[in-house]
């Protein structure tokens, strides 16, 4: 089983920055793909970034240029590094993995992007 905890989400005035984390149980995390999720009340959850167990990276047109997903597999964590963040970013995020036919979500973190 595969347990993610999300962190570092909060208040940001447009055009800052945050660095979410995703930090996932088990020995085995280096083998998964890990994906970050957003969702606002009201709409579905999208994709914003996912990095596959080789560092393979992609990510939604809405946020290239400005997201960086990476991942250290020492410390089980992957990292999703936001800039120049848009009022329109504001939504929880979510990590995602899909791991022996299971799929995982941790609770999420909260990015305002507010003034």
């Amino acid at each position: 089983q595969v347990q993610l905890v999300e962190s570092g989400g909060g208040l940001v005035q447009p055009g800052g920055s945050l660095r979410l984390s995703c930090a996932a149980s088990g020995s085995i995390f280096r083998f998964y793909t890990i994906s970050w999720y957003r969702q606002v009340p009201g709409k579905q959850r999208e994709l914003v970034a996912q990095i596959t167990s080789g560092g393979v990276t992609n990510y939604a047109d809405s946020v290239k240029g400005r997201f960086t997903v990476s991942r250290d597999n020492a410390k089980n964590t992957v990292y999703l590094h936001t800039e120049s963040l848009k009022p329109e970013d504001t939504a929880v995020y979510y990590c995602h993995s899909y791991a022996g036919g299971e799929h995982y979500w941790g609770k999420g973190t909260l990015v305002t992007v507010s003034s």
